[in-house]
Formats: C-alpha cells, sequence, structure tokens
C-alpha cells in the first residue's frame, strides 16, 4: 500500500455523509468554539452598548446611582422609624433635613476657614516658592532666571487668552450641569426613602417564583452591601480625617479644617484618596510653615493610612466587602475612565455590588455555579 493510498469509501458511507444536514456541523468541536465566540461577541456589544447609553445619559444616571446609594446608607434608619411608627414622609423629610443640616454645617465651617485664613495662606505661599525657586537656583541643573521668567509670562498669557476664557465658559457649564444632578439626586432620592420598598416591589411584579426570590435576594444584598460601604467607609474617612486634622491643627497650619474635610472625602476614593490627601497636607505644611512641621505631618499621614489598611478596614468595613488589591485597581481605572471622579467614586461599591449578587445568585449563602469553589485556595 503506498505512502498517500486511502481505503476506498464505500457507498454508505458517501451516502450518509451527503444525507447530514448542514447544521449539523455546528455540533462538532470547532463548530461549538464558534458557537462560544459568537456569544461572546454579542455579549461584549450588549455590554459596549449599555456603557455607551450610560456615559450618554450620566447627568441622570449618576444622580440616580448617588441617590440609590444615600438611600441604601439611611435604609437601617428608615426601617427603624417606620417599626416605630413613624408615618414614611416624616421619616423621609428628618432624614433629608439631616443630610442638609450636616452638609450645610461642614459647607459653612469650611467657607468661613478658607475666608478668615486665605489672605495669610497667601502670603505664606509666595514666601515659599519664592524659597523654593531660591533652593531650584542653587541645583546644578536649575533653570536660569529668564526660564523662570518665560515660565510666568507663559501662566499669564494662557490666563488672559481666549483659550481660557473658553475653559472658564465650559466651567459655567460644568457648574450648570452640576446644579442640575444635584436637585435630581435630592428629588430621586425623597422618593426612594420614601417609596423605596414599594417601588422595588412593583419593579419585580414580572417575576415569579424561583426568579421571584433571587431578585429579592439581589434587591436586599445590593441594599445591604452599598449601605455598609458607605457607612464602613464614612467611619473609617471620619477616623482619618479627625487624626489628621489634629496633627494639622497642632502644627498651626493653615485651612486645617478645610483638608481635614478634604481628607474624609478623598478617603471615598480606595487606594489613591488617603495617598492624594496626604501629599496635599504634607505640602500646605511645608508651604505655610516649615520643613519639620511638613515631615511631622507626613509621618501622622502614614501612621493614620496603616492604622486604617491594618485595623480600621478589616474591622469596621467587614469581609463581605472586602475585593482583592487587584479588582479595586481595574474597577478604579475603569470607573475613571468612564466617569472621572464620580467614576472613581462609585466604581468600588458597585463592583461590590456585582460580587455580592454572584455571592446570593443560587440562594442566600450559595453563589454561582461558576463561582462557587471547587478546590482549596493556594496560599
Amino acid at each position: 500500500m503506498g505512502l498517500f493510498s486511502s481505503t476506498p469509501k464505500g457507498p454508505t458511507e458517501v451516502v450518509q455523509r451527503a444525507a447530514r444536514p448542514p447544521w449539523s456541523q455546528w455540533g462538532d468541536s470547532f463548530g461549538r468554539l464558534a458557537t462560544r465566540s459568537l456569544q461572546i461577541i454579542l455579549v461584549l456589544i450588549v455590554v459596549a452598548g449599555a456603557i455607551s447609553a450610560m456615559t450618554q445619559l450620566t447627568l441622570v444616571i449618576i444622580p440616580v446611582i448617588l441617590a440609590l446609594i444615600f438611600a441604601s446608607a439611611f435604609a437601617p434608619a428608615m426601617s427603624w422609624m417606620r417599626r416605630k411608627g413613624v408615618p414614611s414622609i416624616v421619616a423621609t423629610i428628618l432624614a433629608l433635613l439631616a443630610i442638609v443640616v450636616v452638609l450645610g454645617g461642614v459647607v459653612t465651617l469650611i467657607v468661613g476657614a478658607v475666608r478668615n485664613q486665605f489672605d495669610d495662606l497667601r502670603d505664606q505661599a509666595v514666601q515659599g516658592f519664592d524659597q523654593v525657586v531660591e533652593w531650584v537656583s542653587t541645583l546644578p541643573f536649575a533653570p536660569t532666571e529668564q526660564q523662570i521668567g518665560d515660565a510666568r509670562d507663559a501662566v499669564i498669557d494662557f490666563v488672559t487668552s481666549a483659550q481660557f476664557g473658553s475653559g472658564v465658559l465650559a466651567g459655567v457649564s460644568a457648574a450648570a450641569n452640576f446644579l442640575t444632578g444635584l436637585v435630581l439626586m435630592v428629588v430621586v432620592l425623597f422618593f426612594f426613602l420614601k417609596d423605596g420598598p414599594r417601588i422595588w416591589e412593583f419593579l419585580l411584579r414580572p417575576f415569579e417564583g424561583d426568579s421571584y426570590a433571587r431578585a429579592k435576594r439581589i434587591g436586599d444584598k445590593t441594599v445591604g452591601t452599598l449601605g455598609g460601604y458607605v457607612r464602613g467607609t464614612a467611619t473609617v474617612a471620619l477616623v482619618d480625617a479627625v487624626g489628621i486634622g489634629v496633627v494639622l491643627a497642632i502644627l498651626q497650619v493653615p485651612l486645617a479644617l478645610p483638608l481635614a474635610v478634604l481628607v474624609f472625602l478623598l478617603a471615598f476614593v480606595p487606594l489613591v484618596g488617603a495617598t492624594v490627601a496626604g501629599a496635599l497636607a504634607t505640602l500646605v505644611a511645608l508651604v505655610a510653615n516649615d520643613l519639620t512641621s511638613a515631615i511631622i505631618v507626613l509621618v501622622a499621614v502614614v501612621a493614620v493610612n496603616q492604622l486604617e489598611g491594618n485595623f480600621l478596614q478589616p474591622v469596621v468595613m467587614g469581609r463581605s466587602l472586602k475585593l482583592h488589591a487587584l479588582v479595586i485597581l481595574i474597577a478604579l481605572t475603569i470607573g475613571t475612565v468612564l466617569g472621572g471622579i464620580v467614576g472613581a467614586v462609585l466604581s468600588v461599591p458597585i463592583a461590590a455590588v456585582a460580587w455580592g449578587i454572584v455571592q446570593v445568585w443560587d440562594g442566600p449563602d450559595r453563589p454561582a455555579r461558576m463561582f462557587r469553589q471547587k478546590r482549596p485556595e493556594v496560599a
């Protein structure tokens, strides 16, 4: 038998192959691969379309998400007031008043502190800038006085140029969008606080049986995860702000209160928020006071961050909200690309909600089948 010879096919085998329907080719290994590839492509198209729609409707979607987060944070208080017989409208008004009083008080304190200390900080900043320029001029690679003057002239030209004016107009437009989103968030938050359970029950009307039970678990897990994340993060952020604020006040660093509030707000951006806030506080201490004060502030920032990472986060946040650092980093990157600073703030709680939904997909403590642990974890 020759090397390239083949056994002749009988008439029965030829007839069977000819009789096979065309769609049977999708049943072999290559056909299954093609099917999976088409499914993945369709899912990616749907996800891309949803993300594109969300980016076009950020003025609506972001206020609604923020309202949902705030409503979830106040859900235990609202449930307690309802159990005590407080009417829903009264409980809602009390919750909104508490939010307004807290935010209004914080804004008033910040504005007052900035107004009282801004002139001193400006003068000290000018002196500090001159000192930095004088120190830089002693370096072997220091820029010349003409280069420094050219840089200042470039800044002045930019401020007085039409480009800066267009940037101001863009800032005015952004401020208008911010106010619109704020009003929408307050209105949506009012209805979420007042009729949240009724709204969710209305959305669950199409579901029955196991699907209804799963949707109920998803809703409860979402509210619990968002509320726990906000309350836990606020507690950790408050400790950070108080610790760093006390050090700034003892050192008599200008704008200690606004810097402490900034530390509190940036703590809601995981991984990078605390670093940025600490760097800014250290820079202000360096410019306004001296190098010794800046070093003390830096040590305080590092100590507070270590306390937060090793004690406060595991105890206050709980393991149910614990995400791997890589997941947080990826979520932060995606959120920042899609929604800027607001996206960075919302990305981690949304990721935590997604993981929480996976954990209760098939039961109260039964994750989805593909995410169940099948082998011991490698240490």
